[in-house]
């Protein structure tokens, strides 16, 4: 009988997403990734914008992945999509699933018009945002994801400035503007609810639209330890519901058991501590409390 502890250790092999891929300890994203690849299965074609989903699994000539992966232009993975699908239909494979995924900054800024059109057309392609809230591949520049009070290097806090200005785009109404039949929000704090999401968008003909909220370790000055627990907070304060929709319709929502202050959520990430500092900065909190006691109000998350 073979001895267990000389046993080889194969299971990483097992994953559509390898080891061997460049992300840092503790990143969202990739953990958003290997849990999308895995659950789309190797029947599968991905295309893939600019970003850190692509510098750290594909650097030339290696690829982390195990299906066939496609990089194109910064704004361009889903109007590939729509170009594979075309051809596969063309073919008569229409049982292949076609998946594109892009940042927040290819998706809310870049790739915007791209995706607006492949919604229009009403193209049979799974869009995942992996959401980390800016252009943390470049150098943590402010995009449309971007929340209010974030210190980024476009958008630093200072004496004259609490950081980044605007509040968060909302992709998620957006996307129901554009009748897309599958739109849902998910994140790596409840990476079992968002496997679901994936599994149920890929039964629905059409569009679809995932956004996954994954902590960014350098650009949010986090610990890697923290990045699950995180996702969670940004859920359990309100500020980041989690739902989902077909045919326009709310036809779940995850309910919160127990309400989180959102300081809980802010002090695990240094581009917030400069809130902390004074009373005009506890001023910039109450704005983000009120913003999350909205959000429970409006879905019905209590």
């Amino acid at each position: 009988m073979e001895n267990s502890k000389t046993k080889k250790y194969k299971a990483p092999l097992s994953h559509l997403l390898n080891p061997g891929h460049s992300a840092c300890a503790g990143c969202g994203m990739i953990i958003a990734a290997r849990l999308l690849t895995d659950t789309i299965g190797s029947n599968s074609i991905m295309t893939g914008a600019t970003g850190c989903s692509e510098v750290t699994t594909t650097q030339y000539p290696m690829s982390s992945f195990k299906i066939p992966w496609i990089h194109s232009l910064f704004e361009n993975p889903s109007s590939l999509a729509t170009g594979i699908s075309a051809a596969l239909k063309k073919q008569g494979k229409e049982d292949i699933n076609v998946v594109a995924v892009g940042g927040d900054g290819a998706t809310f800024d870049i790739g915007i018009g791209h995706l607006s059109g492949m919604w229009e057309r009403g193209d049979n392609v799974l869009y995942v945002c992996y959401d980390n809230e800016a252009y943390q591949n470049t150098g943590y520049q402010t995009s449309g994801a971007t929340p209010l009070n974030a210190y980024t290097t476009t958008a630093p806090a200072g004496k004259k400035s609490f950081g980044n200005p605007t509040r968060k785009k909302d992709m998620i109404k957006i996307a129901l503007a554009h009748h897309v039949p599958y739109v849902a929000t998910a994140t790596v704090g409840y990476p079992l609810d968002f496997v679901a999401k994936v599994k149920r968008s890929l039964t629905i003909k059409g569009p679809k639209y995932i956004q996954v909220y994954v902590p960014c370790v350098p650009g949010w000055g986090s610990e890697p330890k923290d990045t699950v627990n995180i996702g969670k907070l940004a859920f359990s304060t309100g500020y980041y519901p989690i739902v989902e929709y077909v045919n326009g319709q709310l036809s779940g929502k995850m309910k919160i058991n127990k309400k989180e202050p959102i300081e809980k959520f802010l002090t695990l990430q240094k581009r917030f501590k400069h809130l902390f500092k004074d009373e005009a900065g506890k001023k910039e909190i109450a704005k983000w409390q009120a913003m999350c006691d909205s959000n429970i109000q409006e879905f019905g998350l209590m």
